[in-house]
């Protein structure tokens, strides 16, 4: 079988330092497999690890133990404890990442944020900022903004930023925390079929939908978690 994720035996625990040092442990042994073209959405009550197992598959959060093999190429690569440059060149183009928060530049445009992740990727800057456009006109921003930081925008103008820098580069492996979240019908159906063409590309996604309607529209099966 081929696999695109492959998390076995996960552990993390959380030291709490201003409480002297107890510790919280929110991973035990959990075991994940995603194949390509799988659409897997975590579910569980609040507090039962589901955002900590997405940031420690993006390796924002490093396990306690345990293992994530990720499909780069022809190869998996070993996540857990991987030196940054790894990590790094993961990202750039191999897993993208919908955070519930945008991560603002100061003064940056937003097309240009956009266009960010096409660019280290070597794409010609022509090409880059059509694909970012095309993007943004989709998601229904309007163009006016394109040309501003996305700063001053409202929470749902941000989150469309956010989706459309993840979804301009055609990631083999999509992890998606409560995309559509802050936004309208019209702007969640869209984010829909984008994870719906991603997985007719063979993208592996893994995603947080609090929204019953959306999880069902986009995911091949459920993970429950246990708190």
């Amino acid at each position: 079988m081929t696999l695109a994720i492959d998390a076995n035996a996960l552990a993390k625990t959380f030291t709490l330092h201003l409480q002297d040092g107890a510790e919280l442990p929110v991973l035990r042994d959990t075991a994940l497999k995603v194949k390509p073209g799988e659409c897997v959405a975590l579910t569980g009550r609040s507090g039962a690890g589901k955002s900590t197992l997405m940031r420690c598959l993006y390796g924002n959060y490093r396990p306690t133990g345990g293992s994530i093999r990720l499909r780069e190429g022809d190869e998996m690569v070993e996540l857990v404890g991987a030196e940054p440059r790894v990590v790094l060149r993961l990202r750039r183009a191999t897993i993208g990442y919908v955070s519930q928060f945008l991560r603002v530049i100061p003064r940056i445009p937003t097309v240009r944020l956009v266009m960010e992740p096409l660019l280290a990727l070597g794409v010609e800057e022509d090409v880059a900022r059509t694909r970012a456009e095309t993007l943004l006109a989709r998601l229904n921003l309007p163009e006016r903004l394109w040309t501003l930081p996305p700063a001053t925008f409202s929470g749902g103008e941000q989150q469309r930023v956010n989706i459309a820098r993840c979804f301009v580069v055609d990631y083999p492996i999509l992890l998606l925390d409560e995309p559509t979240a802050s936004l309208d019908p019209d702007n969640r159906q869209v984010v829909m079929d984008l994870i719906k063409e991603a997985r007719e590309r063979a993208a592996a996604v893994v995603g947080i939908f609090h929204d019953v309607e959306v999880r069902s529209a986009v995911a091949s099966r459920n993970f429950e978690m246990a708190a």
